[in-house]
């Protein structure tokens, strides 16, 4: 099996070939796949990986590797091969790629394999993931490595391709590449530019970028292009490589018809022999020189703030940043332009070197959360809820990354008031409860909300805080706690007709509720049910048990927010046993009703909406009423 240990044309052409022989076996041995998009892009791999990239296999972890992200995804046949080549994986696994049980997954999926840095396959995403990891190396840990980000014409067409662009010119991170394999087909044609290189460019020098444009199968040029972006210093470096899509086996090159279609056997026995045969060439990439991993100081300690009169969760927000910036090193703070009313500000005041600016735009914030989690740092994201919904394929996206991500959206609901339903989020605790392994917070009062944040900061997965615009009263002391899971139970008796489970604002207007049904010699429990996702179950199950009628209150739509938490703790999911509940299956489901946003309301003080939406004490009242 030779091996390639010296950069010349001979070593990349042969390892390119390879490279090229083996995305077509494996799509071949799968069925499926994306050949021809890894085909286009194997020169640049090639020399790449001979030359120019410092990693440790052996660590993937070391802190100072170069990151490479496919952010073309569907082309990580080319990745896997180039795995291959590096020993990283054998043969026999390179012929799992899309199998059951295979870490070789139809796109690259972090965790699953060391070496992959973010999952990509929703196009338009490695590059803001890249840009987040550039920030991490240049200004947190300043470490020298580079992010390598490959990415395709046809997702240039997206804009948060562009939010990137952009961000990443504003922060200057001279230590990111993006390479454009503009091989000029997508999936059902040409592209929107096909191989017009001048207008990627003068695009991206627009941003701010340096720019080359080159051959991305002359290997002299793309050499010379790797050694201008390694030496580039104050703006990142974009490379324009005109490729052809399924390069080196002539029946498929520039053949429209062929995305994510794999050849078929005779096919593929026919482009090896064309592309010289199955040799088996290996690579010895280069490591960066050794380091010392990072070294996290302790935790400091959290003094919880703490609060004696009305006080917006949106504000306290703000005020248990400040208060774990003390704490954590690690913990970094983005937000999309609006801290002054997420009051992220009191956190950016207090720590100028771990806030960043991501303005408006969304899209770029997720995914640079992701890739600084990537280096291990404890992010947080914050935005109006609302805004939160355009960047929803990236929060999805990092969970199936397995990032650690803490988002916070505030103004949520109509109570927001004046501004109208434009700013209204009414669907994010149904977004945020349907991503993988979430947890969903919703605090009614400021000490739970800074009780919560610190909890937050300590949790795995995406981790969602919702928070209120309005001030709203004390609840609970500063002693009390709140463990994820958990609820509180306000108000009981023995002789509750109903329980109200409210959260947030609602568990205000609930309040007023009970008040005004004692005086009718009326009694209802009140459950503040903070913790949305997972829910207190145990707490549900056992007032449902006792009054028999649940009344949930949500400004949200009635569409999988709070209402249908409680309705799915009663259900069993996927057998019989109810295992995903703290207690055994109820022996009779409740009469459950669910106070909710139904209407599209207007402008208007946050009271005159509740009322209007139906979700204010008054309706409340009715309700239990309508069943005593």
């Amino acid at each position: 099996m030779p091996e390639l240990q010296y950069a010349n044309t001979e070593t990349y052409q042969k390892l390119a070939q390879q490279l090229r022989i083996d995305s077509i076996r494996s799509t071949t041995e799968a069925g499926s796949g994306h050949p021809t998009s890894s085909m286009s892009a194997a020169d640049l791999i090639a020399v790449l990986s001979a030359k120019f990239l410092k990693y440790d296999f052996n660590n993937s972890q070391a802190p100072n590797n170069d990151r490479l992200i496919f952010s073309k995804g569907h082309a990580a046949p080319l990745l896997y091969s180039m795995y291959k080549a590096a020993g990283a994986i054998t043969d026999a696994e390179l012929l799992t790629l899309r199998k059951l049980g295979s870490r070789l997954e139809g796109h690259p999926v972090p965790q699953v394999l060391p070496w992959v840095e973010v999952a990509t396959g929703s196009l338009g995403q490695g590059l803001p993931d890249g840009v987040g990891i550039a920030i991490a190396g240049k200004y947190i840990d300043k470490i020298p490595y580079k992010v390598w980000t490959l990415l395709g014409d046809s997702e240039m067409a997206e804009g948060s391709v562009w939010e990137a662009l952009e961000c990443a010119s504003y922060y200057k991170l001279d230590n990111l590449i993006a390479i454009l394999d503009m091989n000029r087909l997508g999936q059902r044609g040409q592209t929107e530019l096909g191989w017009n290189s001048p207008a990627y460019a003068a695009r991206a020098k627009s941003f701010g970028w340096q720019v080359a444009e080159i051959n991305g199968h002359d290997y002299a040029q793309i050499e010379k292009a790797f050694e201008q972006a390694m030496s580039n210093t104050g703006s990142p470096f974009f490379i324009v490589a005109k490729t052809e899509k399924g390069h080196g086996f002539s029946k498929i090159a520039n053949k429209d018809g062929w995305h994510g279609k794999p050849l078929d056997k005779e096919l593929a026995a026919e482009a090896i022999k064309e592309l010289g045969g199955n040799n088996n060439v290996t690579v010895q990439i280069s490591k960066p020189e050794s380091m010392s991993a990072l070294v996290k100081k302790p935790p400091g300690k959290f003094v919880c703030p703490q609060y004696t009169t009305p006080y917006s969760t949106r504000e306290a927000y703000g005020d248990a940043l400040k208060a774990l910036g003390a704490v954590y090193d690690e913990l970094i703070v983005v937000d999309a332009e609006v801290s002054n009313s997420t009051y992220a500000d009191k956190f950016a005041k207090a720590y100028v070197d771990r806030f960043f600016e991501m303005f408006i735009a969304e899209q770029c914030m997720i995914g640079v959360a992701t890739g600084l989690s990537t280096r291990g740092k404890k992010v947080f994201a914050s935005t109006f809820a609302a805004f939160l919904s355009r960047a929803y394929d990236f929060i999805r996206m990092g969970a199936i990354s397995r990032a650690h991500l803490k988002l916070c959206g505030s103004h949520a609901g109509v109570s927001i008031g004046q501004d109208g339903p434009s700013q209204m989020a009414l669907e994010d605790l149904s977004m945020m409860r349907s991503i993988y392994n979430s947890t969903v917070l919703y605090p009614a009062d400021p000490t739970c909300t800074v009780k919560l944040v610190k909890t937050m900061a300590e949790l795995p997965n995406i981790v969602y805080m919702r928070t209120t615009r309005e001030k709203l009263p004390l609840l609970y002391k500063a002693e009390d706690e709140f463990p994820v899971g958990g609820s509180k139970t306000l108000k009981s008796s023995n002789k509750d007709k109903a329980t109200v489970i409210a959260a947030g604002i609602t568990v205000h207007e609930a309040l007023k509720a009970y008040d005004e049904l004692s005086k009718a010699g009326i009694a209802i429990r009140i459950i503040d049910a903070y913790s949305v996702k997972p829910l207190d179950n145990e707490t549900v199950h056992k007032a449902a048990a006792e009054t028999g009628i649940l009344v949930v209150v949500e400004d949200h739509w009635p569409e999988g927010g709070l209402g249908d938490a409680v309705l799915s703790s009663f259900a069993c999911l996927g057998d019989t046993s109810c295992s995903t509940t703290k207690t055994s299956k109820p022996t009779s489901i409740p009469k459950v009703i669910k106070l909710a946003v139904t209407k599209m309301v207007g402008s208007g003080t946050p009271q005159e909406l509740m009322d209007e939406a139906g979700i204010s004490a008054k309706h409340i009242v009715k309700a239990v009423k309508s069943i005593n």
